[in-house]
């Protein structure tokens, strides 16, 4: 990735080359200083260049994403709650992948000016926390499927411009298990009524969270325990970061 040649691009360049020296890495010195450009270390490669080798589909990731934030949005401050934990998450990885001294000691991907995608994801977060207030148990007003695949959408858009796709099934682990439910309900059912005649459900109701509600558990209880099961998620995947 070649820096500018204003003065704050050559500056930022000097910090780049004098920390890659400091750590051993290679620096290719051809050419002028004006015309220098830094050979990254595999790990901090510019984005641009790996994302064509990518073989996700992006469209099942952002489908995925979208449908499990719309089949969580079924009790009071459910979705909100967990898209706000996710998208705080999201803040922190799109600010470390930002920035070159802390991508070079996680070993992660340098994608450069990421960091100013806090601000959007910051942005989010608050709009999520704002809409709690009024979301929360007993709900005075209501997102809808408008909402909640919006939710679900962003996040996974946000995840795939930081090169942090993959880490979705963990931090967005509440959606996955939620999507999971209603299509082993679906499945279970479709399969005994062809083979006893009869469908049977395997929960009580899909999805999950309606499942705790027909056992008796209270509507605010389940939120709360979904929301202390993805701050949990929220933690294993940034500490995925130094695992990694």
């Amino acid at each position: 990735i070649a820096i500018g040649n204003d003065h704050a691009g050559t500056e930022y360049k000097k910090e780049i080359q004098k920390m890659l020296l400091e750590d051993n890495h290679f620096i290719n010195n051809h050419g002028t200083d004006d015309d220098k450009s830094v050979d990254y270390p595999d790990h901090i490669h510019p984005v641009a260049s790996q994302v064509e080798n990518n073989e996700v589909d992006f469209g099942i990731i952002i489908c995925g994403s979208g449908n499990g934030a719309n089949m969580t949005d079924g009790l009071d401050g459910l979705a909100t709650g967990t898209s706000a934990i996710i998208g705080t998450t999201l803040g922190i990885l799109a600010y470390v992948s930002g920035n070159v001294f802390f991508a070079d000691y996680l070993n992660i991907m340098y994608i450069p000016d990421s960091g100013e995608l806090v601000i959007y994801m910051a942005a989010f977060v608050g709009s999520c926390v704002g809409f709690l207030w009024y979301n929360s148990h007993p709900a005075q007003v209501f997102m809808g499927d408008t909402g909640s695949l919006a939710l679900g959408g962003v996040i996974a858009v946000f995840a795939i411009a930081i090169r942090k796709e993959l880490l979705i099934p963990i931090l967005c682990g509440i959606f996955l298990v939620e999507n999971l439910s209603v299509i082993v309900q679906v499945g279970y059912f479709k399969y005994t009524k062809k083979k006893f005649g009869e469908g049977k459900r395997f929960l009580k109701m899909a999805p999950l969270h309606h499942h705790y509600q027909k056992l008796g558990i209270h509507e605010s209880k389940i939120v709360t325990r979904f929301w202390i099961v993805g701050i949990m998620l929220a933690i294993l995947t940034v500490v995925t970061l130094k695992l990694r």
